[in-house]
Formats: structure tokens, sequence, C-alpha cells
């Protein structure tokens, strides 16, 4: 992010402002990496306000300029608030204006990439849809003590990812229904094949498999078009018999290769796979092991390649630009690790890290009640008693109805107090049925004795 392409500020009083900037984003840095306590509320509440202090600052400084250039303070402004969105996730304020900036920021780059590519299905842009409608309720219920540079920046950034997404959907809205069904499958085969081509064992029967799939889609086809019963083509027939060319050409090339990368573009690679690896392990583990504060790496280092790209094109040492299997190669890790950087954005618990371990404790009991609920109960009221003495112990660990660490009060009191309350109820109506249950055997016993 601070490259040096970008010029520093010409003016003493932005040179000011930059070395203030810096040591935020430094303290920021310091924060995120201390692993031995929690991160608390307060601690990034001030550092906010400090950054929006700066942002008025500068917005006071470039009022009269017309002409400004983006330099080195807008990007360590940027690190900071990359930095403090994802530490208001962390506190649990995913509701909170700061949340949303580096949620738009990813929603942003994937719709890049989905443009580019031009490969995208329906899921894609409904998930896309939903989230960005989350951010518009954030920022019309946004309170006063957010910066309002910020709210102006995310409502700009959400109306101009909406007109991105409305005109991905227009190409599919031009596929008649019937083929939409072949066109979204067509997409999950190829990045099936990517996902098989970034393996570390390359498995040539798993790609033979998906080659046979497009086989069969390619023979629903008369004289290279898809048609109705009675023979007509249908509208978008064109552009999904091109997507079928191009996963055919894309099988044979990565049968061909077998995952293997020229040396030019091999540490690139290994990055890449490394970061899609490692996000892959979050995203299985993320409501144990996540701090949404760690994604900020992860979207440096892709950021970083991602941006080293001229003319869309990945170039090795010599500035010659990548063949083909190399570049949508690389671009499949990019994208995929951005996508799963949205995913744990999108699933960020609104509850501090503090309290995630009791949160997810009563997740995971509330599931197991679920489960025992839908598979019909249980016959004796004994059998809850484990259910009870968990609910218990966690419902003794209040003070004052607060769940607190030291003399903090962190985020997320109302969502664990919901959910214990839900935790009681399922118990509670399984303890119902039960008794009812013993009843019903302790009449019949007494029947059968008369």
């Amino acid at each position: 992010m601070e490259t040096p392409a970008i010029p520093m500020p010409k003016s003493a009083q932005e040179q000011e402002i930059l070395g203030k900037l810096s040591a935020v984003r430094d303290q920021l840095l310091l924060l995120k990496r201390d692993r031995t306590k929690y991160i608390r509320s307060q601690d990034v509440v001030e550092h906010y306000e400090e950054l929006v202090d700066l942002v008025k600052q500068l917005n006071e400084i470039r009022k009269h300029d017309q002409e400004h250039v983006e330099n080195r303070v807008d990007k360590v402004l940027e690190s900071c608030f990359q930095l403090i969105s994802l530490f208001f996730m962390t506190i649990g304020r995913t509701s909170d204006v700061p949340a949303a900036y580096a949620l738009t920021s990813t929603v942003k780059r994937l719709l890049d990439h989905l443009t580019e590519a031009g490969l995208y299905s329906p899921k894609d842009l409904d998930s896309l849809s939903n989230t960005l409608s989350r951010l518009d309720g954030i920022l019309r219920n946004a309170e006063a003590q957010h910066s309002p540079y910020l709210i102006e920046l995310l409502s700009k950034r959400a109306a101009f990812c909406k007109a991105m997404l409305s005109r991905l959907r227009q190409k599919l809205d031009q596929l008649e229904e019937p083929l939409q069904a072949t066109y979204q499958k067509l997409i999950s085969i190829m990045r099936s094949m990517s996902l098989a081509n970034t393996k570390t064992k390359f498995s040539t029967s798993e790609v033979t498999k998906l080659q046979g799939n497009l086989k069969e889609i390619d023979e629903s086809r008369v004289d290279g078009k898809f048609v109705d019963k009675e023979g007509n083509a249908y509208r978008g027939s064109e552009q999904v018999s091109e997507l079928l060319n191009r996963c055919l050409a894309w099988s044979q090339i990565v049968l061909e290769r077998k995952g293997v990368i020229p040396e030019a573009f091999r540490s690139r690679y290994e990055i890449l796979s490394s970061v899609r690896n490692d996000l892959e392990k979050l995203s299985l583990t993320q409501a144990w092991s996540l701090r949404e504060t760690d994604l900020y790496d992860f979207q440096r280092e892709l950021d970083k390649i991602d941006e080293s790209r001229v003319d869309g094109n990945f170039l090795d040492d010599e500035g010659k630009p990548a063949e083909l299997y190399v570049q949508r190669t690389l671009l499949y890790l990019i994208r995929r690790s951005y996508g799963y950087i949205y995913y744990l954005m999108i699933s960020s618990e609104p509850v501090s890290e503090a309290l995630l371990p009791i949160y997810n404790q009563l997740q995971t009991l509330k599931r197991c009640l679920i489960e025992v609920k839908n598979s019909g109960g249980v016959s004796s009221v004994r059998e809850l008693y484990p259910y009870v003495m968990k609910l218990t112990s966690i419902d003794n660990m209040r003070v004052d109805g607060k769940f607190m660490v030291g003399n903090d009060i962190p985020e997320g009191q109302g969502s664990i107090s919901e959910l214990l309350a839900e935790c009681f109820e399922l118990n509670y109506e399984l303890r119902v049925a039960a008794d009812e249950m013993e009843n019903g055997a302790s009449d019949k016993e007494d029947q059968t004795e008369e």
C-alpha cells in the first residue's frame, strides 16, 4: 500500500497529517498483533475518534484544493480505515458504519473481478446484492458520532457497487430461463477445474470427469446451439455456447499442464496458494479461530499482487506477459481468496472476541437441542441434565445480568442473552414433552394393573 509510485504530499500541513496518520496506523498494527489480551471497545473507539479528527483537519486543508492528486496521505488513510473497520468487526460492532468500510472494499474488488472475467452465477450476484442492502440499512441509520466524510464515502461506494451489480445482472437476464441452469452448471464446472488445477497433488481423473460433464452438455446442442423442443434456439444460446467452448478449451489446457507453473511466476503462485489455503482453513474454523483483524494482512498480500498487473496481465521479471494458463491460474487464486475474505466478513458475529467462546458454546448447545427435538425428543428428563448443567453454568457467569471480563462489559451482551434464552426455551419444551411421555406411560401402567 505504500509504494514509491505514490507521491509524498507537497504541503507542510499534509505532511504533518501524514505523520499523525502513520502513528495511528502503527498503533493499530501493534494492537492487532497483541494476542495476550482481547481487543477492548474503548481502545478501538479512541483510535477511531482520533482518525475522524484527522480527517476533519485534512478536509479543511484540502477545502480549496480543486486539483488534488492522490498522495501518500490518501493511502495511509485508507490503511487506517481498513484496520479500524476490521477492529469494529472484532469487537462485535458489525452494524456500525466503520465496520462497513472493509466490506465495501471487498465487495468492490469482487465486482471488479466478476466484470473482468465475465464468469459469474446468479448466486454470486444475489449474495453481493443482499450485502449491499444490509450496508444501505447501516448507512441510513448512521448515528451522529460517525464521520460525515466516512458516511459520504461509503454511500458513494455502495451506489457505485450497485450500478456495477446492475450491469452484471443485465448480462444474465439476456439468457432465457431454461438456459440459466446450464449456464450456472458451466460456471460451477469451470471453478471446479480451476480448483483441481491448484491442488497440491494434481488429479487427472478429477479433471477428466469434469471434462466428461462438459461433453455431455455439448452433446445436448443441435448444430452448435441450445434449442427448445421445436428446434428454435434459446435466447442467449450463443452466450452459453461461448462459455461451453471456453470450458472445453480450459479443460484441455489443464490436463496438458497438470498444475505445473513456470519458474518466472512460481513465487507468486506459491504466495497466492498459501493465502488461499490459510483462508480456506479459517473459513472452516472461523467461529473458533478468527480474529477479523487478521484479514488485513491477507488483503494487503492479495492487493499487492493484484495491483502489480499491467493492463490486466501478470508480467515476469523481463516485462513479458504471462501465458493464458498462468494468467488464469493466478487470477483464480486471487479471486478465490477475496471470496473467502468476503465470506469471513459477512459471517462475523455481533459479539466481541472476548465473549466468542461463550457465544460459540451456546450456538453448539442450540444446534444439539434442535437436533434432539427434530429426532423425536428425549424419553426421560434425565437425558436433559447435561444440557441443563451447561446452560446453568453459563447463566451463572453473569454479574448483574452482564457477562463481564474483568471490569469490562464487552459488546454482544444482547446477542448472547437472546441465544441463552432460546436454549433455555428449547430445553423447557423438551422437558415438558418428556414429562408428558413419562406421565402417559405411568397412566398406562396404572390402567394395566387395574
